[in-house]
């Protein structure tokens, strides 16, 4: 009989005269178990918060299922709620004081970012900030420092610096010439950037010795970063404008808040005590 339910509601809906249709409101009552009224809002406000991959289904799918999903979950809670124990009250009043609490805070996250405020978020991170120096460098990895020797009196000699990259780096850039692409500062490991940062381009540095071994490094190329533009970061700005203006909003709530925490000394081990909610 249940199963029947959604479809015959959505049925007569259907079959209503234009002028009857317009009054249809949230309010509008599907089906009725006991005395609990199940109703198009309640329809619409689970539907709201299905995952992303079943809103696109078809509307009398969801509307028959998610009709019948209220209505066997009413039935079920009905005789659950004879027998309520501790636990479960406490778990409701929990998602109670939970679900609210996030309703707030979706509300005041989700207002509008006012441009002003997208722009002096902007300005505070990325206005004083100059242009950022872009490296390319090519290095040619080797065990000791002689072998980093042999390597620079061979390119003044005239080797191609890829070359002896392919055939003598212990590095896993050996294979693609030395290349280490573009790289900013702290990105490398400090020696390495020290060395590279005083080169010119075109220019090979002398043995250089880190953790990994011995560095011969060319530095290809230099180029300036200009900072990014204020709708490339648009997406991460209002982000944070969004949390901090939660995070002002719990603050001064609960700032304002008639607040008494207990005095009562507890060990924080009881939480496990399970045995407290049995009745």
């Amino acid at each position: 009989m249940k199963r029947h339910i959604a479809s015959t509601a959505l049925s007569l809906i259907l079959a209503l005269p234009a002028a009857a249709q317009d009054s249809i409101d949230a309010g509008t009552v599907l089906a009725t178990v006991g005395e609990t009224e199940i109703t198009l809002g309640h329809v619409i406000a689970m539907l709201t918060v299905l995952p992303p991959e079943y809103q696109g289904l078809p509307d009398n799918v969801l509307f028959d299922g998610l009709l019948e999903q209220l209505v066997q979950q009413e039935v079920l809670a009905a005789v659950a709620e004879q027998d309520i124990g501790l636990t479960e009250r406490l778990g409701l009043e929990n998602e109670r004081r939970a679900f609210l609490a996030a309703t707030l805070i979706e509300r005041v996250g989700n207002t509008p970012i006012a441009a002003a405020d997208l722009q002096a978020a902007y300005d505070a991170q990325f206005g004083s900030v100059g242009p950022i120096t872009e490296y390319n460098a090519s290095h040619i990895l080797l065990d000791t420092e002689d072998d980093a020797q042999a390597v620079i009196a061979a390119l003044a000699e005239g080797a191609d610096f890829a070359e002896l990259a392919r055939e003598r780096s212990t590095g896993p850039s050996g294979p693609n010439g030395g290349a280490l692409g573009w790289f900013t500062a702290g990105m490398m490991v400090p020696t390495f950037e020290q060395a590279v940062f005083s080169l010119s381009v075109g220019e090979v540095s002398a043995p250089v010795e880190t953790q990994f071994g011995w560095h011969v490094i060319l530095l290809n190329e230099t180029r300036d970063q200009a900072p990014p533009a204020i709708e490339d970061v648009r997406a991460e700005l209002e982000d944070g404008l969004r949390r901090a203006r939660v995070e002002a909003t719990m603050q001064e709530l609960t700032a304002a808040a008639e607040i008494t925490r207990s005095a009562i000394e507890i060990d924080p081990a009881v939480i496990r005590d399970l045995d407290l909610l049995a009745e």
